[in-house]
This record gives structure tokens, C-alpha cells and sequence, in this order.
């Protein structure tokens, strides 16, 4: 990894540990097995200030693009439950992708558990929004 772990701004982090208490019961497996796997990179992740972020690392509202081993692309913004909407690429940050690419940096490369099986991504490409994010959002 780029940076060492994950790297996750402070606010974000409190939000992403009130939107994974809240969503504990999701029935499918693979998905409780992404929450799950967050949570526990989240442990030894760096938590940041804003000033203090890079520019490159994953976060709400990030604009990414990865690439599968298998060679497929995909293009989408990470974005709160409320806001997701799978038609227009905008991934809920408590989906199975969602999960797996928080904290994670251009270049990085992980494996993730999927509804299809195991699968390594690269972070091809990551830009930025400056919409700030709401403290008391939550779900």
C-alpha cells in the first residue's frame, strides 16, 4: 500500500463507524463479510485531519476508477447510502465495492470478497469533489 494502511479523515471516520453500527444487519453474507473486513482495516488505520489528507486516498464523495485482474473497468463515485444509485455509479459506501476501497490510494492494489468471488483491484484513478460532508448525516 502507498501509504502503509488506510487513511481515513476524522469526520469521515466517525460517520463510517456510525453508518457500519446502524447497517449491522444486512442479510446477505458477503456484504456483512465487507463491513466486517472494514471495520477491522479500520483499526490500524491513520486517521487525519482535512488539511492533513492526500489528495490521492479514497474518501466520501471521491471519484474513482479500478481496474479487475480480470481487465474490467469501472468508474463511480463513493457516496452515502442515501445518495446511492447503482445506475448512475454512485456506490453506497456500505456496498461490497464501497467497502473495499475506502481508505485505499492511486496505485494501491487489494482483494476483496464480492457476491462472485474473490477479486484483485487496483486503484487506477482517484479525484477529488469539494463537497463537504455533513457530520450529523447519518443513513
Amino acid at each position: 500500500m502507498k501509504y502503509g494502511g488506510l487513511i481515513i479523515e476524522k469526520k469521515e471516520y466517525v460517520l463510517l463507524k456510525r453508518l457500519m453500527n446502524l447497517s449491522g444487519y444486512h442479510r446477505d453474507n458477503t456484504f456483512k463479510k465487507s463491513l466486517k473486513k472494514l471495520k477491522e482495516e479500520m483499526e490500524s488505520a491513520q486517521i487525519l485531519d482535512e488539511a492533513d489528507m492526500p489528495k490521492d486516498v479514497i474518501r466520501f464523495n471521491s471519484n474513482v476508477t479500478i481496474i479487475s485482474e480480470n481487465g474490467w473497468h469501472k468508474k463511480f463515485k463513493l457516496v452515502f447510502p442515501s445518495k446511492s444509485d447503482v445506475k448512475n455509479n454512485y456506490i453506497s459506501i456500505l456496498t461490497p465495492m464501497g467497502a473495499a476501497v475506502m481508505g485505499y490510494a492511486n496505485g494501491d492494489s487489494l482483494i476483496w470478497e464480492f457476491p462472485t468471488g474473490n477479486q484483485k483491484l487496483t486503484i487506477e484513478n482517484v479525484e477529488q469533489e469539494n463537497e463537504s460532508i455533513n457530520i450529523n448525516m447519518v443513513l
